[in-house]
């Protein structure tokens, strides 16, 4: 009879176990925050088992000066505290690859331009639309419906919206089979309502009919599979600039649309 008793005495301990551990996994499971740590703390857990909730359960914690303050009066320890840190910065950023196989620079993701910010990370040019007219008299050769003759661009507003500091560091990840000559560094001319600049639509310039007016040269450094550095020397004057990618116009008709990546340049 005693054996019975303590036997089932041992299963109600045993059981109750379970449903405390079921409550506290189910407690784990939901989104933490500060409050919800600060109850941890609160009810005597230990320092280690704190930390291992933190870092296994969803959560969104406020770091900032005034909240860790509040926290540490509250009696979370710095290990508790080093661990709602590493949460909310949440897991490493992937790296991106290369369609060879190859890491790409950090905020290169996708074929494009991009420059250099003040954080020494890649970002990507954000395009503008330019529209494309023939310029003067038209002399040109048709070549795989690309006609490689004057155009003169026309770029909506006075200013491009991103403003960079001399020197300019570039980066273009360019598509298979492109090299990077094919991209053009365009000095935009600046009127009242819009910027416009001369170019070739084919993306290679001849001396005639003023295509190079507006083009400055630029020498690139290949750092990876389709990857090309240049940097925007100095002694080039503040003003408005563009960078134009290859195939951005091939349109035969006199009249036409296409895309360039336009920054102010600030001395």
């Amino acid at each position: 009879m005693f054996s019975r008793g303590r036997s089932v005495v041992i299963s109600a301990v045993a059981l109750l176990g379970v449903l405390g551990f079921a409550a506290f996994t189910s407690r784990a499971q939901q989104a933490m925050d500060n409050d919800a740590v600060v109850k941890l703390v609160k009810s005597g857990l230990g320092e280690g088992l704190i930390v291992q909730t933190i870092t296994a359960s969803a959560g969104k914690y406020d770091v900032s000066t005034d909240a860790l303050i509040a926290l540490k009066q509250a009696g979370v320890t710095d290990k508790e505290l080093g661990a709602m840190i590493t949460k909310n910065a949440g897991p490493a950023p992937a790296i991106a690859v290369a369609a060879s196989g190859a890491a790409l620079p950090a905020g290169v993701d996708e074929i494009g331009v991009y420059y250099k910010d003040k954080t020494g990370t890649w970002v990507e040019f954000k395009p503008e639309i330019v529209n494309y007219k023939s310029g003067g008299v038209l002399k040109s050769i048709a070549t795989n419906g690309i006609i490689k003759g004057d155009k003169n661009g026309h770029v909506p507003g006075k200013s491009a919206a991103l403003s960079l500091s001399s020197p300019v560091q570039v980066l273009i990840y360019a598509p298979e089979g492109t090299a990077p000559e094919e991209y053009q560094l365009l000095k935009l001319r600046e009127n009242s309502d819009n910027r416009e600049f001369r170019s070739e639509t084919g993306g290679v310039f001849h001396s005639s009919g003023g295509a190079e007016r507006d083009r400055k040269d630029f020498t690139t450094t290949k750092i990876g599979p389709r990857l090309y550095t240049f940097t925007l020397a100095p002694e080039n004057k503040a003003g408005e600039y563009g960078i134009l990618p290859p195939g951005s116009i091939s349109s035969t008709n006199s009249a036409s649309a296409g895309k360039i990546d336009t920054f102010h340049l600030v001395e």
